[in-house]
């Protein structure tokens, strides 16, 4: 067996069949590999691997240039700290930190940036870096500060100029919390060619706060906070509410937009009005008739 191969099943602990997540919150192995050099720190509990360096759990992978797992002795356990990676089924992995190029892949649902955390106590993943993008299904949500994905909620928080982009809609925002459809279970892993599950749908809801901008192909709705429900195709825009389209706009308090029929409602204030400007379409005078006597 090679060195490559023994540190990978250091790490393995009882397996279960679960769904592919994004988090790695199953309870199967945690197997990590590498093309490149591994690196194993016992006293440290520390397994580094580096070039073309992957981790796999129950159908989810993260690829980065470099992965540092941080295990522990598995509660119950015998096994003492200092040697505790030498028995399969007697440690887990509580960190993973993945730098340079991180691409996860899980499923229907990918994730990308310069740097991720993974705090599998807490069920919790922290991109970090460049173009931050997570993709479910048809709709994208990207961030500029941090995006995090909560694997118990399946809820992902875009922070920093968020967005998240559909075929015929955006959403834009400070921050962003998106709920992701439930996953699909599956029992084996999948590479980094895998392709999506079929018949995933779009996100369940998303809360904006900060700046939202909703844009369609035939307006732009503006609030402080906004609700978006893709299932229903409606969103609900709150505070200081501007509709524009084209030359004219409408301005409120609460806001409520029917995606699909194209239909807004504008509702004001407690004691105030619904204004707005309309600026009638510019007709121009007919062409005067030719004189075509002889």
């Amino acid at each position: 067996m090679t060195a490559r191969r023994l540190v990978a099943a250091a790490l393995l602990f009882a397996s279960a069949a679960s769904a592919q997540d994004l988090g790695l919150s199953g309870r199967g192995p945690v197997e990590v590999l590498a093309d490149g050099a591994i690196e194993w720190r016992r006293d440290e509990q520390v397994v580094i691997a580096r070039g073309n360096a992957r981790a796999t759990r129950e159908g989810t992978t993260v690829f980065a240039d470099r992965l540092i797992a941080r295990y522990r002795p598995r509660a119950g356990s015998e096994a003492r700290a200092a040697d505790v990676s030498l028995f399969a089924g007697a440690s887990e992995v509580w960190r993973l930190e993945a730098e340079g190029n991180v691409r996860i892949l899980a499923g229907n649902d990918r994730a990308q940036g310069d740097r991720a955390i993974y705090d599998l106590d807490r069920n919790v993943l922290v991109l970090t870096g460049r173009s931050l993008v997570l993709t479910s299904g048809s709709d994208t949500v990207s961030a500029r500060d941090a995006l995090e994905y909560w694997s118990e909620t399946r809820m992902a928080v875009a922070r920093g100029q968020a967005v998240v982009a559909s075929p015929d809609r955006r959403l834009e925002a400070e921050t962003i919390a998106a709920w992701l459809p439930e996953r699909e279970a599956t029992s084996g892993p999948q590479g980094e060619r895998g392709g999506p599950n079929p018949g995933a749908g779009r996100l369940e809801r998303a809360e904006a706060w900060g700046d939202v901008r909703i844009t369609t192909a035939a307006e732009v709705v503006r609030g402080d906070r906004g609700l978006y429900l893709p299932a229903e195709g409606v969103a609900r825009v709150f505070g200081a509410v501007r509709i524009t389209r084209g030359p004219n706009q409408l301005n409120g308090a609460v806001a409520e937009v029917n995606l699909r029929t194209g239909v807004s409602r504008l509702l004001p204030a407690p004691g105030g009005r619904v204004a707005g400007m309309l600026v009638p379409e510019e007709r121009r005078p007919p062409a005067p008739a030719l004189d075509r006597r002889p």
